[in-house]
């Protein structure tokens, strides 16, 4: 097996992990994890080619590899919902409830800038507190579907 195509593998996979985690909605988009994986890969390589020791040219595909994936949505509305609804259902609920409600709380996320470091900024706890108005409100309207 060529190198590039174990670094292609590995970047792949790698993605595929961060994406099934905290990126659901993206975890069907062929096509985005190839190309990102791709352009790791041969990022990857153009650094050690130019002499970058195997940390930095880590860090130079991962960069790559990861930009934009950040500040995740999906984990951002489980955890309001491991924080404030945990009590109200059973521990192997919590996902998939999140993953309902994911697209229910859109337009909450449509009324802030999210940047890879939202999380820190102050917004953040505005958009948790409306997170959690809105999925206690869907709750009331419909119960734990």
């Amino acid at each position: 097996m060529d190198t590039t195509q174990k670094d292609l593998s590995y970047f792949s996979l790698k993605l595929q992990e961060l994406i099934t985690a905290s990126f659901p909605e993206k975890a069907w988009d062929s096509k985005f994890i190839n190309q990102r994986s791709k352009w790791a890969a041969s990022a990857y390589e153009g650094a050690f080619r130019s002499g970058n020791t195997v940390e930095q040219c880590d860090n130079i595909a991962n960069y790559i590899l990861f930009e934009g994936l950040y500040f995740s949505r999906f984990d951002t509305v489980f955890k309001v919902i491991c924080n404030e609804f945990d009590t109200i259902m059973a521990d192997e609920a919590l996902r998939p409830f999140a993953l309902n409600m994911l697209p229910l709380c859109q337009f909450v996320f449509d009324k802030y800038n999210i940047t890879d470091d939202f999380s820190d900024s102050n917004e953040f706890d505005l958009l948790y507190t409306e997170l959690t108005g809105t999925i206690a409100i869907y709750i009331e309207e419909n119960g734990l579907q």
